[in-house]
């Protein structure tokens, strides 16, 4: 799933400025012919290490899961757990 992730990101980046022009154009017809996977709405965040899809934390770019173990073990900078 991450490689797909990839090839799809690499997609984007290749049709973007084609896409922009289509749309500036208005011509529709070219944007329904370019590729399903060329569109940046198809992109979904995952998790640098573990490529899980859901919980994605933007800020640190992994998912809950692992965010909180690395915390745990202090390979985060500037995080630590909240005791009051």
């Amino acid at each position: 799933m991450k490689a797909r992730e990839v090839k799809r990101q690499k997609m984007v980046a290749k049709y973007a400025e084609k896409r922009k022009a289509l749309k500036e154009a208005g011509d529709y017809e070219g944007l329904q012919k370019l590729p399903r996977n060329a569109s940046p709405v198809r992109l979904h965040n995952r998790c640098k290490l573990t490529g899980r899809p859901r919980g994605y934390i933007r800020t640190f770019g992994v998912s809950r899961v692992t965010f909180r173990e690395m915390a745990n073990q202090g390979l985060i900078p500037g995080v630590r757990k909240a005791s009051w």
